[in-house]
Order: structure tokens, then C-alpha cells, then sequence
């Protein structure tokens, strides 16, 4: 689905389609160009409008590529990872999206709905004065806009984390393993994409790319430091869930040890039981107790019973229980 937006005149428009006379070299005017779920007939968009190489093509069609930034005849071209809705499910799931920066124009390229660039295609429409920044300022409002939905998505995977330390540490109840193992997976997610964005939007804020004016680096250097921050909380994070995970097996093993030494303890007491009830079991003549037949059963019971308070005593004066 193609959506462009053009100002011309200190109006902006929504046109249904791209004239090639807006992207002449004397053109003062600018283009927005989205497409949603890219297909291979916006190849002839890409290729034959705004002159895109084919390279480049080639990879904003993919629907999953690694966040980087390259420069084609002097076309910038960017591909970062925004957060997808995922209804509160409490995963980590990103979706690439494809920024192709040029002199008058802006193309963005992505496979799904994208929060970010809707919010700014109705903010744009509303003040129409965002344009006056080219079409560098629209990119640095998306990429702002993406990167801010980090920010939630790491305090929900803290917030998840914290539960799961209060599960392992004060409850000792239940197996968290598989959540702490989710916790990991979106944690290496959140690296996987959080770094290669840090270094690519950081070449944005030194100024290396000739569409990026001075004051515009100040904004990409506040994105690159954010990016920074989300990169060094993903580290923490993750050393956090490692050592909680350890601690969790460790719990696990000191609770089955404390199991097994119950069960030694009772195995130990009876096994005297159960010589002297076999041995009064036995059809042999036997010692017979004072206060003859009648009473041998209380004998022995009371046998039983001192035998048993003695190990019990010596178990916990051993502090074995």
C-alpha cells in the first residue's frame, strides 16, 4: 500500500501517486513516500521513480534484515527495527523498517503496520510546518518515535524480572525456568537490535552523510544516547536473569539435598526398628522381658520409642536437622 505525502507551496498534500517532475534537481518540492507490505511491483517505484539502486531494493523487499546504513550515489539508506504490538503477550518482537533519504525525498518501506510512522504521517498532515526540516527532520521524528516504544518494552521485561526474583527468592514455590529462559530470549533480542541501531544511527550524529545538517545531528546524537542507555540496561538486564537463573538451580538443588537428608534421617531410625521387631518376630526362644507376654509389647514399644528420641536428639545435636 503506497501513501505520499507532498509539500508544495506551504501545503501539505496526499497525492496517489509520485510525479517524477517533483524530484527534479529544481524542484523545491518535498515527498513522503510510505509503502506498507512491500511487492515486487514497487520495484518499478523504487527503481524507476526515485532512482534507487537495485541493491538496495533487493534488501528493503526482504522482510527481515539487520539494522544498517549505507549510501548509494549519494542516497542514504537506513534500516532500523521498531517494536511490534504484540497485545500485551509480554514478548519482544521487532519489525525492520527501510528509510530512503535523498535530497527532496523520503521513502520508508515497511512489511506491517508501523505505530511510529502513523503517528508521524497524521502529525505531519496536521502541522505542516514539520516539512520545513526536508525530509532528514521526517526521518529523525520516525527514528525518535521508534526508538522512544523501546523504552516501555524494557521497563515491562523489569517489571517481569523483578516477579520471577520474588518467585525465586521469597516463594521458592513453582518453576520459573521457562519465564526466566523468555526473559533471555527477548533480552537477546532487544542486543541483537539495540546495538547495530546504536552504531548506525551514531554515524547520523557525526555528521558522515551529507543530508544531515549540524542541527539535525544534535537531534540523531539525543537518539544515539538513548540507544546507548537501552544497550547498557539490555546488559545489566541479562547478567541479572543469568544470575537468577543460577540462583534458581541452586535453590532447586539445596531443597532436593534437604529432601534426601529428611529421607536419610527416617531411614536411619528405622533400621534398628526394624532389627528389634524382627528379631521379637523370629519363631527361636528369646530373653523374656520382666512382667512375662503380657508386657513384652510395651517393652519393646518403649525400645522403639527411646532408640528413636535418642537418634532424633543426636541428628539435631549433629545439626543434621
Amino acid at each position: 500500500m503506497l501513501t505520499v505525502l507532498v509539500q508544495r507551496d506551504g501545503r501539505v498534500e496526499r497525492a496517489e501517486a509520485v510525479d517524477p517532475a517533483w524530484l527534479a534537481p529544481e524542484s523545491t518540492v518535498v515527498v513522503w513516500a510510505d509503502i506498507e507490505g512491500p511487492v515486487d511491483a514497487d520495484r518499478a517505484l523504487l527503481g524507476g521513480v526515485f532512482h534507487i539502486h537495485e541493491l538496495a531494493i533487493e534488501d528493503a523487499l526482504e522482510e527481515i534484515h539487520h539494522p544498517k546504513i549505507e549510501t548509494y550515489d549519494g542516497l542514504l539508506y537506513l534500516i532500523l527495527h521498531g517494536i511490534v504490538a504484540n497485545g500485551g503477550s509480554g514478548g519482544f518482537d521487532t519489525q525492520d523498517v527501510d528509510f530512503f533519504l535523498g535530497r527532496n525525498f523520503l521513502v520508508t518501506v515497511h512489511h506491517g503496520p508501523s505505530r511510529s510512522i502513523a503517528e508521524e504521517y497524521e502529525a505531519c498532515r496536521r502541522r505542516p510546518d514539520i516539512f520545513l526540516d526536508g525530509p532528514a527532520g521526517i526521518c529523525h521524528r520516525i527514528v525518535d518515535r521508534m526508538v522512544d516504544r523501546y523504552g516501555p518494552e524494557v521497563d515491562a521485561i523489569e517489571r517481569r524480572l523483578e516477579a520471577l526474583e520474588e518467585a525465586v527468592f521469597e516463594q521458592a514455590t513453582g518453576n520459573p525456568l521457562r519465564a526466566l529462559l523468555d526473559i533471555k530470549r527477548d533480552l537477546a533480542s532487544l542486543r541483537r537490535v539495540a546495538l547495530p541501531q546504536r552504531d548506525a544511527v551514531g554515524r547520523l550524529a557525526r555528521r558522515e552523510f551529507a543530508p544531515i545538517t549540524e542541527s539535525l545531528a544534535y537531534r540523531f546524537r539525543d537518539v544515539y544516547d538513548q540507544l546507548v542507555r537501552l544497550s547498557d540496561e539490555a546488559i545489566l538486564l541479562q547478567d541479572r536473569t543469568t544470575g537468577l537463573v543460577d540462583a534458581h538451580l541452586s535453590n532447586q538443588s539445596n531443597r532436593l539435598n534437604q529432601v534426601m537428608k529428611v529421607l536419610t534421617v527416617i531411614s536411619t531410625i528405622f533400621m534398628p526398628l526394624s532389627v528389634l521387631t524382627s528379631l521379637w518376630g523370629m519363631n527361636v526362644p528369646l530373653p523374656q522381658l520382666p512382667g512375662g507376654e503380657a508386657a513384652q509389647f510395651w517393652w519393646i514399644a518403649a525400645f522403639i520409642a527411646s532408640i528413636s528420641g535418642v537418634m532424633l536428639w543426636g541428628f539435631r545435636r549433629m545439626r543434621w536437622l
